[in-house]
């Protein structure tokens, strides 16, 4: 399933959708990048205040214990000054473990995995201590374990504070090189610290000394060589100085000799002022670099706040903005949609009802614009429609006129029709009255016959115009008179069987309703016999149901499949409008009709033994509330008036034509009164269906006597 079945309030807030979330990712993007740069300053100020100056001062007590401990190593006596200074150091431990506890989630992994380094090396301190104190094999070995401590110390500056400013890092680093070399000059003055006690240089002592000045001085130039001119001037005025040149002159004589230097006061002269101008040195250099740390804070600060702030300021808008265009153009497009929908499912289906009922339409009225204010594009949809809706409008109007003469030529053709017809049942009657010929009368009823046919299609015209119709009685019909008069319709009705009795109870219909039923009944039982092989039979049962009368008329015809009955039993439920190009179908159009006028449900299935069983249900309201009475001997034929008999027709066996029987007309009063309606509220003359019926049933009396006749001839 794609977007196409989509509604366009889902489309356009998809469209507006995507560059909004672009424009939000950008926005996150940049975001976490300014925020990681505020996030790493958070961090390196927690880590300042905890870690950083704790770690400062536990590296000035370890550099100050580590000279005593020289001292004491040469001595091999412990010291008052050894144990404060221990004292202090431990204090300065327990400060910096507290302060890493404190600086909690400010620690990242680079950071933890150094941490983890240093507290494994200071948790050897008191076995280093131990050492010392029980008589450590050499001095260089007691110094080299506190330079291990150290230098775990000082790897922990080098991820300490992360700059996310390129510059502001590499001087930084420049300065965190000083300090190594710092650190180096250190181990130098404690190496010879003790030295200066024995007058003595170990071997290795000599070789470490000469290790740690080349350190330095490869430290003093890499730092000199990354500081900026503002940092590395006071570097280079204080390596132009006495002290510094002093120290370098006294170090380059002990590498060269590997003899600590004859004049101890002067070492500790030249290295304490060397050492303090370095540390202040140090402390203004760091403070210049975290001033410029701050500068590029407040720069950071100030992205975050565009991106931040303005960033999200410019989304809020984008999103405002975007959701009222894409309500405003879904208003407009819904407004549109529903002006459609009431066109299309309303207004236009209402006028359609109305015209096929008949009923004078206003064009003008009818065909008002359709008001949609929106953009320019969607007020000329609306013109367009507007412009469909009179064209529609205007051509069911013409159509609605169309129909209305159509259904008039219809009735017109049909009454004009039918008062031939009735001319001509009356002449064909009186032609049978005066006529004697047995073969002549048979033609004549066969004329009879196809004339009742032509009456029944031009009835057809008017049940398509919707007139109605052009026969009724008064008084309730039989439904055994209406099927049988319906039989009488049907070209090929001698295959047609009228179950009786007990497979057709007994009922009446209400008179003014007969002539239709007629009409139904017959085009169900023709349709029938056309689509049923001709040597196969058709039967009429009908039964009294709890919902009405139900008449079935079957025959064994090859059917039709469940699509064509499903197709055939809508058309007959909801008769649509009749169409003249679709006149294959005009007997179903007339039964949907005439079943519509009277509430009749008529269906067609499949038979359980071939064919189709056509099904029609009167309702309730159409039956009469008595029944029809029985009809005994002499009565009238289904349909007609009741005639009054003074005596029977004479038949006799011989002397006729083909051996079928010849009618003796009787004479006097008798035979005038047979010709004659017995009921007063009768017409004198005959009408036609009384004309058909009559004769019909006559023929089906001359048929059984002829076939009488022939088989008492071959006995």
């Amino acid at each position: 399933m794609g977007s196409r079945n989509r509604s366009i309030r889902f489309k356009i807030f998809l469209l507006l959708l995507l560059p909004l979330l672009s424009l939000s990712a950008l926005w996150g993007f940049v975001l976490n990048l300014t925020m990681g740069d505020g996030q790493s300053l958070l961090r390196a100020g927690t880590l300042y205040r905890t870690i950083g100056v704790t770690s400062a001062d536990l590296g000035l007590q370890l550099q100050a214990e580590r000279l005593r401990t020289a001292e004491t190593l040469t001595t091999r006596e412990p010291t008052d000054d050894l144990a404060a200074q221990r004292g202090r150091t431990d204090k300065s431990l327990a400060a910096f473990r507290q302060a890493v506890t404190e600086a909690g989630g400010a620690v990242n992994p680079e950071l933890r995995a150094a941490l983890d380094v240093l507290l494994t090396e200071l948790g050897r301190l008191a076995s280093v201590r131990e050492g010392v104190d029980g008589g450590i094999d050499s001095r260089l070995a007691g110094l080299t374990e506190y330079n291990r401590l150290l230098d775990a110390l000082f790897t922990l500056y080098d991820h300490l504070v992360p700059v996310s400013d390129l510059t502001i890092y590499q001087q930084a680093g420049s300065l965190q090189a000083m300090a190594d070399a710092r650190e180096a000059i250190s181990r130098e003055h404690a190496l010879v610290a003790g030295a200066l006690i024995d007058h003595h240089l170990t071997e290795p002592e000599t070789a470490a000394f000469t290790e740690y000045a080349a350190s330095r001085r490869f430290l003093h130039a890499r730092g000199l060589a990354g500081l900026d001119v503002e940092l590395r001037r006071p570097y280079e005025q204080v390596f132009a100085g006495e002290p510094f040149l002093t120290f370098a002159t006294m170090e380059a004589r002990i590498v060269k000799t590997g003899a600590p230097p004859a004049d101890a006061e002067a070492w500790r002269s030249a290295v304490d002022r060397l050492s303090g101008e370095l540390d202040r040195l140090g402390t203004a250099s760091s403070q210049v670099v975290a001033d410029r740390a701050s500068s590029a804070a407040t720069v950071v600060i100030v992205k975050i706040a565009l991106a931040g702030g303005l960033g999200l300021v410019a989304v809020l808008a984008s999103i405002i903005i975007s959701v009222r265009f894409g309500r405003r153009l879904a208003g407009e497009l819904a407004a549109l949609r529903t002006a459609a929908l009431e066109l299309s499912e309303r207004r236009l289906p209402d006028l359609v009802e109305r015209l096929r009922k008949g009923d004078d339409v206003d064009v003008r009225k009818e065909a008002k614009a359709i008001r949609v204010n929106g953009s320019a594009e969607i007020t000329d949809v609306a013109r367009a429609f507007g412009s469909v809706q009179r064209t529609a409008v205007n051509a069911a109007v013409g159509q609605a006129a169309l129909r209305r003469g159509i259904g008039q030529v219809f009735v017109n053709l049909s009454r004009r029709k039918q008062g031939l017809l009735h001319r001509q049942l009356a002449l064909l009657d009186s032609m049978q009255r005066r006529t004697h010929d047995p073969d002549r009368l048979e033609e004549l009823f066969r004329l009879d016959h196809l004339t009742t046919r032509m009456r029944r299609h031009a009835e057809s015209l008017l049940v398509l115009s919707g007139a109605p119709p052009a026969r009724a009685w008064r008084r309730p019909v039989p439904v055994l008179d209406i099927v049988r008069a319906a039989v009488a319709e049907v070209e090929d009705y001698t295959r047609i069987d009228v179950e009786t009795g007990r497979h057709l109870p007994a009922s009446s219909v209400d008179g003014g309703a007969a002539a239709d039923l007629t009409h139904l009944v017959a085009e169900l039982l023709e349709n029938a016999t056309i689509y049923s092989p001709p040597d196969t039979r058709v039967q009429v049962r009908g039964d009294l149901v709890s919902n009405g009368y139900a008449i079935e008329v079957e025959d064994h015809g090859p059917g039709m499949s469940a699509a064509e009955y499903a197709s055939y039993n809508a058309l007959l439920a909801r008769p649509p409008e009749f169409d003249l190009a679709d006149s294959d179908r005009l007997g179903l159009f007339v039964v949907a009709r005439l079943a519509e006028r009277h509430g009749i449900q008529v269906r067609l299935r499949r038979s359980p033994f071939g064919g189709t069983t056509a099904i029609a249900l009167l309702p309730k309201a159409l039956l009469a509330d008595q029944a029809a009475p029985e009809r005994g001997e002499g009565d009238a034929e289904p349909g007609l008036p009741a005639r009054t008999r003074k005596k029977p027709l004479a038949v006799v066996s011989a002397g006729t034509h083909a051996g079928l029987p010849r009618r003796v007309r009787q004479t006097g009063r008798a035979a005038r009164a047979e010709d004659r309606p017995a009921e007063p509220d009768e017409k004198k003359e005959r009408s036609p269906d009384e004309v058909r019926d009559l004769f019909s049933a006559f023929q089906r009396g001359t048929e059984r006597a002829r076939e009488e006749a022939n088989d008492e001839g071959d006995a």
